[in-house]
């Protein structure tokens, strides 16, 4: 990991510290690495309660209530599908918060319209939640790695907005 990236691990563990709220995480191309990166700190086990590794639409569906429709309609690889990953992680694990990933990190797999390194990320807490859309193929440990980083930012960008609005 990234030295900005193990900064990064250390702001959320802060951020979720001090708000006293719990994350999950609904991984499909990352496949775990974004839990990786927010238990790499010290004392996450307070705040991180797990993750669902949702890398076949059947666990979309079974584990986290991604609706049928979704993901017939829009795809695995889709703003919408994100962020039902999201909702459903919350609620399947009771949790305040999550972070959700789906994309094509390659080296095959991508189409027209969503050629390889496209990738979707959602964050939320609570009903609020945002989206990021990644795009450009840099390799597939390289997208990984992007997309694990970006989540981590994701994450702070919620809590950053929240400040904000109060």
């Amino acid at each position: 990991m990234s030295v900005e990236g193990k900064f990064l691990s250390k702001e959320i563990n802060d951020l979720f510290w001090r708000e006293g709220l719990t994350l999950v995480t609904a991984e499909s191309c990352t496949a775990g690495s974004v839990a990786a990166a927010i238990t790499t700190v010290a004392g996450s086990s307070h705040f991180f309660k797990g993750g669902i590794i949702a890398y076949s639409n059947e666990i979309k569906e079974n584990l986290l209530g991604v609706n049928h429709g979704t993901l017939e309609t829009h795809g695995a690889v889709s703003e919408e599908t994100v962020i039902e990953m999201v909702k459903g992680a919350m609620k399947s694990m009771n949790s305040d918060c999550a972070v959700a990933t789906s994309g094509i990190a390659g080296p095959t797999g991508g189409t027209p319209d969503k050629p390889v390194g496209t990738i979707w990320i959602a964050a939320g807490c609570k009903d609020k939640v945002i989206t990021l859309k990644l795009e450009g193929d840099e390799g597939r440990n390289k997208n990984i790695a992007n997309a694990t980083q970006n989540a981590l930012q994701l994450l702070r960008k919620l809590f950053q907005n929240e400040e904000n609005e109060q």
